[in-house]
């Protein structure tokens, strides 16, 4: 997923208390759903804490998706060819889509979609840190597909795997199409690496300036990750932060190989201990400016986001009122 696990704050039900005796029957049936690894669906009995932490994990999915549209969709009319174009629009479409489909799942605990996008607009509801980057050549963009959707994906599949019904069925779809994101990504990277030595200069160049923010997409470290125990506990969190950023750089190591470009890490080398690489450390200080705002994009991203909010109020004004006439016109035909 584009979330980035971030810490919840507020009050959050300790690990093992829900296991008391004394908890009531709803509290009962839900920790045993959690034991079976069943599904908790919108109509079951949830703690507070719980259904807190899927809104704003999902609507923060949802914002990223939302959000992720703009680095590459300033790309569509500049794309070098028309199947590039092709491809690059039904990607940018795969996303807005992507944001839908978690909109309404997170609606389904109780929120709403006004609500959750007022909070984004108001600087108040997070989104990946990875779209406040700039995308300056053609190259960035092969290089979002390859290595912001390869990482995810390894997010994501996890997440098809959810104890919250909703959440879980809309990933199922959604790491589908990321999959093709990814595939057409390294694709568009492979074409540029049998050009010239500019292009090839040029992919490489992007791969250098995307790498360490990529890592940073699987959020804190382990340790820093206080909160994670709870997730695990509820079936949120399958696979701890460390272990996908781990899964994910050996998986790039043999995919760089292939495309013939380098990895701007110098530590990054095998372990064969461990029989996973080695790899450099993160500039966590980098992570936190650019979620708090302070990143090279920010304010453009969200920016941009509120002015298309705005501009299309009109329409969301004529479709509700259509859909009010339409609900005046059936009910007057039954009467």
């Amino acid at each position: 997923m584009y979330t980035q696990s971030l810490d919840i704050p507020g009050n959050v039900q300790p690990i093992g208390a829900s296991a008391d005796v004394n908890a009531s029957p709803e509290q009962q049936r839900f920790d045993a759903v959690m034991e079976a690894d069943g599904k908790i669906e919108p109509q079951d009995w949830m703690p507070e804490a719980y259904r807190k932490t899927l809104v704003r994990q999902i609507s923060q999915h949802a914002h990223s998706e939302i959000i992720g549209m703009q680095p590459e969709g300033n790309w569509i009319s500049r794309a070098p060819s028309l199947k590039r174009k092709a491809i690059l629009l039904a990607k940018v479409q795969d996303e807005g889509g992507h944001g839908l489909y978690l909109y309404s799942a997170a609606e389904t605990m109780g929120v709403s979609r006004d609500q959750l996008v007022d909070a984004l607009h108001a600087g108040k509801a997070k989104y990946s840190s990875i779209f406040n980057y700039t995308t300056p050549t053609w190259a960035d963009v092969g290089v979002i597909g390859w290595l912001v959707d390869g990482a995810a994906i390894m997010n994501q599949i996890p997440l098809c795997r959810c104890t919250y019904g909703p959440y879980a069925r809309a990933m199922i779809r959604i790491c589908k199409e990321e999959s093709f994101h990814q595939r057409q990504g390294f694709d568009a990277l492979l074409s540029m690496m049998k050009g010239t030595q500019a292009q090839k200069d040029m992919v490489q160049q992007a791969v250098d300036r995307w790498w360490w923010p990529v890592l940073m997409m699987f959020g804190p470290s382990d340790k820093d990750s206080i909160h994670s125990g709870q997730s695990f506990q509820w079936g949120i969190k399958r696979i701890s932060n460390d272990d996908l950023r781990q899964k994910f750089v050996d998986a790039t190591v043999e995919q760089a190989k292939i495309l013939g470009v380098t990895l701007p890490d110098p530590d990054l080398k095998w372990n064969e201990e461990r029989k996973a690489h080695d790899y450099g450390a993160i500039d966590w200080e980098e992570f936190w400016r650019v979620v708090n705002g302070d990143g090279p994009c920010n304010k453009e991203r969200l920016a941009t986001r509120v002015k298309a909010h705005d501009d299309g109020a009109w329409v969301r004004e004529a479709a509700l009122a259509h859909a009010e006439k339409q609900a005046t016109r059936a009910h007057q035909q039954a009467a």
